[in-house]
């Protein structure tokens, strides 16, 4: 399972061809950092923006629209509680200052993809929160087929039967087992924003979610 977080978050690195783009990466849930790579400088003034300014700070007093978003060291920006609206482009400026009484500017940009495994339980419904302002495509890798099939773009809407919108929510209904594999949401220039491996919960009797191994048996119980 690790090994495969770490295939899916790699292909998040290496699918974005920018050469001045710093690409990152991160698991929904957890934590990100976007690193300005100057730790040795003076800081004066650091903002990053995403639409809009999310972080600004003078020295060492910032302000955040996002209570999940802070500085961490001189000028390193973390983003806790990663969310599939926080997937996309941010733009950070950062002044330093010189020998001389004039500010140096840097900016940075940075491409952030998130990723996400569910499993479903067949016959439920998959809500699939990344429909978000970025989002111009939904492509699904089943587990079986050797290429991409489109599930929704922002102009033509959903693409197959069982499949609703409802807020940010592309919705599959009655889930089934072709409906499991990897699902990428790319934005406009078809760079991946969101990546989402989706797999069928394991149900049945006890007796048939026992697994044998010569004589040792792992025991699975039944869900909830």
């Amino acid at each position: 399972m690790f090994k495969l977080l770490n295939l899916l978050l790699l292909m998040c690195l290496y699918s974005y061809s920018g050469t001045t783009t710093i690409l990152v990466s991160g698991i929904k849930g957890g934590n990100v950092t976007l690193s300005c790579g100057s730790e040795d400088r003076e800081m004066v003034y650091i903002d990053l923006s995403r639409f809009k300014s999310i972080l600004s700070c003078h020295n060492e007093e910032c302000e955040s629209e996002n209570g999940r978003v802070f500085k961490e060291g001189s000028c390193d920006v973390v983003i806790k509680d990663l969310r599939f609206s926080d997937a996309g482009k941010y733009i950070m400026r950062v002044y330093y200052s010189n020998t001389q009484t004039e500010l140096e500017p840097q900016t940075l940009e940075y491409q952030l993809c998130i990723h996400d495994e569910i499993s479903v339980k067949k016959g439920e419904d998959l809500e699939m929160d990344v429909l978000w302002t970025s989002a111009d495509k939904v492509v699904h890798w089943a587990r079986r087929s050797t290429g991409q099939k489109e599930d929704w773009s922002r102009g033509h809407g959903v693409r197959r039967d069982r499949m609703t919108i409802r807020d940010n929510n592309l919705i599959i209904n009655n889930f089934t087992a072709t409906d499991a594999g990897t699902y990428e949401v790319l934005d406009s220039e078809g760079e991946i924003l969101i990546m989402m491996t989706v797999t069928e919960s394991r149900t049945g009797p006890v007796d048939e979610l026992n697994y044998i191994n010569d004589k040792t048996t792992t025991y699975f119980p039944p869900s909830t």
